[in-house]
């Protein structure tokens, strides 16, 4: 097995999460990769795990804190570290060591460019991005909003535990109108997705329905808000792990619209 980092080569395969076999990661557009040519000059770091034959079977990706979606000092947040898990497409490369390896490479990273520590996200139920699994791995939690923890390690005593950003305000409705409101920073295809699956059920039901993007890689849009990637439908949020159906959106959608007084 072999850590490197990230080369054009491998590009396009990492804005797909490694998965570009399926045909509805491709539905998420060309949103990571104009989120990639933006963070390259704002150090963003990014690793790839080949197994013995060569092939990419996992990815990590990291940031300094003040482009993610939590707050601290002198730290690097990582958005996301992933080892591809199906069967098809890939094939499976978990449980050979990959994350573990990512990780590792990850720290020694951050730790060179002289960062205090390195924080994640992680949930507290065992699905994608396992909190428990970075608490294997030497990370105690700092912070938690219901089952999102914010985990961390620090490198040297001085350093300060980071904080969840928290939302400072709520979407709202427009009068005669569904109003519809994706909060988007790019950095994940699944939340890129449900984008464009807004966009092809809005327009099903023409002038009644409002779509507006809040790009919350400005960080002037993300302070305002407090909100990172998020779907709100007339102000009720929608989950968006994983991404939901087009049929999913356009039933919410359309439920409102029923509700409309004229």
């Amino acid at each position: 097995m072999q850590v490197i980092n990230l080369k054009d080569k491998h590009k396009k395969l990492f804005c797909m999460c490694l998965e570009d076999w399926s045909d509805e990661i491709k539905e998420a557009g060309n949103h990571k990769e104009l989120w990639l040519e933006k963070m390259r000059d704002k150090g963003l770091g990014v690793k790839l795990a080949l197994d013995d034959n060569g092939e990419v079977g996992g990815m990590i990706q990291y940031v300094p804190i003040g482009q993610s979606f939590a707050e601290g000092k002198d730290l690097y947040f990582i958005n996301c570290i992933w080892v591809h898990g199906y069967k098809k497409g890939r094939g499976n490369f978990q449980k050979k060591g990959m994350g573990k390896a990512l990780l590792k490479a990850a720290e020694e990273d951050v730790k060179e460019k002289g960062a205090g520590g390195l924080a994640a996200w992680g949930l507290a139920i065992p699905v994608f991005m396992k909190a428990s699994w970075f608490k294997k791995h030497g990370y105690k939690k700092a912070d938690s909003i219901g089952f999102q923890q914010l985990l961390w390690k620090p490198f040297n005593p001085s350093a300060e535990p980071p904080r969840w950003v928290r939302k400072k305000k709520e979407p709202g409705k427009i009068p005669g109108k569904v109003n519809v409101i994706v909060f988007m920073n790019g950095w994940c295809p699944g939340q890129n997705l449900a984008y464009e699956r807004v966009k092809r059920a809005a327009l099903e039901f023409g002038d009644k329905v409002v779509v507006q993007k809040i790009d919350t890689l400005d960080r002037n849009n993300f302070k305002e808000w407090g909100i990172s990637d998020a779907l709100y439908i007339d102000g009720k949020q929608i989950r968006t792990g994983p991404p939901p159906s087009l049929k999913k959106i356009r039933g919410a959608i359309a439920k409102r619209v029923k509700k409309i007084k004229y």
